[in-house]
């Protein structure tokens, strides 16, 4: 039966074609696992690798799928390079194959996910410099319902307690009280991790201080009505200080406020340069900006 030999011939061809894809972006991904020189990297992304794409689309790396491996892996220069010789182009949605909703901002959410302090700086930077480039509206897009549950990267920040990453974010224009795709503020986020786990909570805690610092003086929050039903509990996890305020029975501390007016002076061209500058003793500053120790 020719007609069955001509089919088996192709479904083959068809077969040993995403074969030899799967083997190629396999071996381009434990490249850039294994932190090889970026211009390794680059010519294999430019000259030897394709991935296989859903309807059996072949494709090239992009540099914004580059820089999500980049990400996953930490490997610094090879993000750097990208962002600096692709600003635009890496930063842009990747292929379905790699993000699957396309209307949200991975490369934010992959380097809060994976603690990549550094790269998300640059990321940052890379934004900020690039004229007309949208700056709040990126960085405020809610996530991928399936994946980050239509958390802004600013809540996602809250939920894994990554303090680093939020104050990054916030100094960067991040919305302090924008809403998830379930309503919740960043507050009510990182009040709801603490209230479930009592698991690194000087953590947690250091990461309230944080965004308090950027938050209004009239908080509005979901969780407010049950802070107040429970005041025992509360004040035990956040404080009595912190738990007037939180409950709104009394204002802010005055060094939260002079705090506050303090980092709405800083120049946002220069955050967080500028941050890391303040004329201040450290003993002075908020808990949330001071140097920490480095781990032994």
């Amino acid at each position: 039966m020719p007609g069955a030999v001509g089919w088996s011939e192709s479904g083959n061809a068809y077969y040993q074609s995403q074969k030899q894809c799967n083997k190629t972006s396999f071996a381009f991904y434990q490249a850039v696992r294994d932190l090889l020189p970026v211009w390794v990297l680059e010519d294999m992304r430019l000259m030897e690798v394709l991935h296989w794409e859903e309807g059996g689309k072949v494709s090239s790396y992009s540099p914004s799928e580059a820089l999500l491996y980049a990400l996953v892996h930490d490997h610094q220069p090879y993000a750097h390079y990208l962002l600096a010789h692709y600003p635009q182009e890496a930063l842009a949605m990747p292929s379905i194959s790699f993000s699957c909703c396309q209307s949200s901002a991975p490369h934010l959410a992959m380097a809060i996910r994976y603690g990549r302090v550094a790269i998300l700086r640059t990321i940052l930077h890379t934004l900020r410099a690039a004229p007309h480039s949208g700056l709040a509206g990126y960085i405020n897009r809610r996530g991928c319902h399936r994946v980050e549950g239509g958390k802004t990267p600013l809540h996602l920040a809250c939920e894994l307690h990554r303090t680093d990453c939020l104050i990054l974010l916030l100094g960067h224009g991040a919305c302090p009280h924008i809403a998830d795709a379930s309503g919740n503020t960043p507050l009510d986020t990182l009040l709801q991790v603490m209230w479930e786990s009592q698991r690194e909570l000087r953590l947690k805690r250091l990461c309230l201080d944080s965004l308090l610092l950027y938050l209004p003086e009239g908080l509005t929050f979901k969780l407010k009505e049950q802070l107040r039903a429970e005041p025992t509990a509360w004040k035990e996890l956040v404080g009595q200080d912190l738990y007037v305020w939180l409950a709104g029975t009394s204002p802010p501390s005055l060094f939260t406020v002079s705090m506050q007016r303090l980092l709405r002076a800083l120049p946002t061209h220069r955050f967080p340069e500028a941050l890391e500058e303040l004329s201040l003793p450290d003993f002075l500053k908020p808990q949330a900006l001071r140097k920490q120790p480095s781990p032994k």
